[in-house]
């Protein structure tokens, strides 16, 4: 098991194409992907630099998260399961069977992920303003998002996929790309709803509400599996909740909040911080 998870690990790191421009064409495409969905946080990238350190620790951390930590609970999980039931039986009550293991791939992946931002949240006093802890979050989410977009891009690019797909399948050769540009979305949408959970002060509560949806969207491969939803139903699946969570993260990013009563100083302090936050 343990060569089986070092392996994946690599795998998000390596070329399994062998082509460069394949591999260009990846990076380029998961960074464009995590690039637009990103710019609608502002986040302050140039102004606080610690930033950077947040987005690039979420993209080491998580996956190696999911393939030292998730892994092999599923693996456990799935024995513990096996133990009491048969495969059969398993697979025929596959939407109830599949819960414990979709629920261990939200709490992991957004627990890892929340990690840089509660450093950033500590180093700064255990206090700065939700809409920054937002941005953060955004951040963090945007860092795994990215480098799991061009780990399945290449997926894809050595499957043999090319652009002659698209005349051969019409749009259902690009379901890939829709899926993965809407994932994206939904994972900064997860973490930017944490990092405002945990400036806010209810840190473990939206952790929770956070690993719930990102269980909910993978949750969809497992009604493909069951054959509840065809493969176009599985992208408008992902797409509906990658979009739906977007709204409300940004809803709470860009909204106008009144400031609450209390001494002037501090009043002044808390309107410059979230204009540090809130203007280009």
């Amino acid at each position: 098991m343990i060569d089986y998870m070092v392996g994946y690990f690599e795998s998000f790191f390596q070329n399994p194409s062998g082509s460069v421009t394949h591999l260009a064409m990846a990076i380029g495409l998961a960074i464009g992907f995590g690039g637009v969905w990103l710019t609608a946080y502002w986040p302050p990238l140039f102004r606080k630099p610690r930033l950077w350190a947040v987005l690039v620790g979420s993209a080491f951390l998580t996956p190696a998260a999911i393939c030292f930590i998730q892994i092999p609970l599923q693996i456990w999980t799935g024995q513990a399961l096996i133990h009491f039931w048969s495969n059969e039986t398993l697979m025929r009550w596959i939407p109830l069977a599949a819960i414990p293991s979709i629920l261990l791939t939200g709490l992991v992946q957004e627990g890892a992920k929340l990690v840089p931002v509660v450093v950033y949240w500590w180093r700064s006093g255990k206090n700065i303003d939700p809409k920054l802890g937002l941005a953060i979050g955004a951040v963090a989410g945007a860092g795994f998002a990215i480098l799991e977009a061009q780990w399945v891009h290449n997926q894809m690019f050595a499957s043999g996929w090319t652009w002659g797909w698209v005349q051969t399948y019409g749009f259902a050769a690009l379901f890939g790309f829709w899926e993965r540009f809407f994932t994206v979305a939904a994972h900064i949408g997860f973490s930017a709803l944490a990092g405002y959970g945990l400036a806010k002060g209810w840190g473990w509560q939206f952790y929770l509400v956070a690993s719930g949806l990102h269980g909910l969207l993978n949750y969809g491969t497992v009604l493909w599996q069951a054959g509840l939803l065809a493969d176009l139903h599985v992208e408008i699946y992902i797409a509906v909740l990658g979009a739906l969570v977007t709204a409300w993260a940004l809803w709470l990013r860009w909204r106008k909040t009144t400031a609450e009563p209390g001494p002037e100083p501090e009043a002044e302090a808390e309107t410059e911080t979230e204009a540090e936050v809130s203007t280009p």
